[in-house]
Formats: structure tokens, C-alpha cells, sequence
């Protein structure tokens, strides 16, 4: 009885323990962003640096409240959300999908592999400009620009994980008579699932870097659209506050799906 109080009394000095240092690790980081600030701001106050170029935080606000008043901010974060979600949807069906076909078919994946690395190696940006010529300077563009970011390494990595599946584990489906949809349905999608919310998480990513690669290119609307049109008429106020955006887009879209992988860890 004793030794249960003293365990139970040690779980919950380590489990306080934890939350203080989980505690810490948020202040610091809020503290490490509001020194930066106030860094930055003072700096541009005082002239050590130009504030046109640089900008400032008090800039950066007003930029946010003038293009809040007329609503042209949402509008150009909204669309680019969009087109960064459409891709990822895409990026994430069709990914699972191929990768699904080349573990069911070993001499496809042969074949493709080769096409596959050299593909996910290429340089993304490159192919933008074509893909205007191609397909025009439309949304349609810009969703296909985000998805070819992502497409390839998607394709791999899943198929990576779907190769290190536990083979005992497939020889006992055979060894019961299933056949290869039974070790794919009740084995090796059970079993990725860590792994595909993981690629998820940095797809995610991708997806919106190659939506910006494509606003940079061939759109009127978008926070890409914003950086590019700000840097050639030197609006940088526009050009820090769109990368502001972005950041906190990226950080909330990866902190969702790490709470989906947190939810579906508990489940199991």
C-alpha cells in the first residue's frame, strides 16, 4: 500500500514537473518574440534602421487595419487559405492513392521510381512558368502549383512506410486466407496512420509555398500576389505584414493536424 502511495505520489510530482516545464517553454517563446518586437520597433524609432525598408510592427498594424477597413485583406488571405486546402486535399487523396497502387503492383513501383525521385528533386519553381503558359493565369494554376510541391514526396514517403510494415504481421493475414486487400485494409493503412498524419503535417507546408510560388507568378489575389506586387511598387509595409500572415497561417494549419495526430494518438 505504501510503495502504491509513494508511486502515486511521485506521478504526480512528475506530472507537475512536466507542466511546469511545458510552462516555461511557452514563456520563453512569447518572451523571445516580444523582445524581437520591441527590438524591431525601437530600431526603426531611433533610425538604426529604415523603416521603409525594414518596416515596423506599428506600420505593419496600420497596414493590417487600413486593409481590414475594406476588407481587401480577408479576401486575399481567404483566397490563398483556399487554394492552400484544396491542394492539400488533392495532395493528400491522390498521394495515398498512388502510393497505395505501387504497393499493390512491386513491378509498377519498379518502373516509377526512377521518374518519382527525379520529379520530387526538380526545382518546383521552374515548372510555374510553364504551368502558366499551359494551363493560364487562373486559380486552377496556383491549386496545380501547390499540389506539384508536395505530390511527389507524398508518393514516396507513404510508399516507404507502407514497405516497413511488419511482415510477420502480413504473413499471418495470408496464413488466415486473406489475400493482399485484406493486408492492406486491416494492416497496412491501420499501421501508417502515424506516419500519414506525420507527411500530412509537412504537406501541409508545402502545399502553401508552392500556392505563394504560383500567386508570385500568375494571380491578382493572394498574400503571394501582395509580396510580389509590394516589392515592385515598394509597398514593403505589404510585402512583411503578407509573410507575417503566412507565418501564422502555416503555425495554425500544422497545429491542427497535430491535433488531429494528438486526438487519434489518445484513441489508440
Amino acid at each position: 500500500m505504501n510503495d502504491i502511495t509513494k508511486m502515486s505520489v511521485g506521478q504526480r510530482q512528475y506530472l507537475k514537473k512536466l507542466k511546469r516545464s511545458r510552462q516555461m517553454i511557452q514563456l520563453f517563446r512569447i518572451l523571445i518574440f516580444m523582445v524581437f518586437v520591441f527590438i524591431w520597433e525601437i530600431s526603426t524609432q531611433l533610425q538604426c534602421i529604415d523603416s521603409f525598408i525594414f518596416s515596423s510592427p506599428s506600420r505593419v498594424i496600420k497596414t493590417i487595419y487600413t486593409m481590414s477597413l475594406n476588407q481587401s485583406l480577408f479576401l486575399h488571405i481567404g483566397i490563398t487559405l483556399w487554394e492552400t486546402l484544396v491542394s492539400f486535399f488533392i495532395v493528400s487523396v491522390l498521394g495515398t492513392g498512388i502510393a497505395v497502387l505501387l504497393w499493390l503492383s512491386p513491378r509498377l513501383s519498379a518502373i516509377l521510381e526512377p521518374y518519382l525521385v527525379v520529379l520530387n528533386s526538380l526545382p518546383k519553381s521552374a515548372l510555374a512558368p510553364l504551368l502558366i503558359v499551359w494551363l493560364g493565369a487562373n486559380m486552377t494554376t496556383i491549386i496545380v502549383a501547390g499540389v506539384s510541391v508536395a505530390i511527389f514526396g507524398s508518393i514516396i514517403n507513404l510508399y516507404t512506410g507502407f514497405q516497413e510494415i511488419s511482415p510477420d504481421k502480413l504473413k499471418l493475414i495470408y496464413t488466415l486466407g486473406g489475400n493482399k486487400k485484406d493486408a492492406l485494409t486491416k494492416v497496412v493503412l491501420p499501421s501508417s496512420i502515424p506516419a500519414m498524419l506525420g507527411i500530412m503535417k509537412v504537406n501541409i507546408g508545402l502545399c502553401l509555398v508552392g500556392v505563394v510560388i504560383g500567386e508570385f507568378i500568375g494571380s491578382k489575389q493572394g498574400l503571394g500576389y501582395l509580396i510580389i506586387y509590394g516589392s515592385q511598387v515598394f509597398k514593403l509595409d505589404w510585402v512583411i505584414m503578407s509573410i507575417i500572415i503566412l507565418c501564422i497561417i502555416a503555425m495554425l494549419l500544422y497545429n491542427l493536424i497535430n491535433l488531429l495526430e494528438k486526438l487519434y494518438s489518445k484513441r489508440i
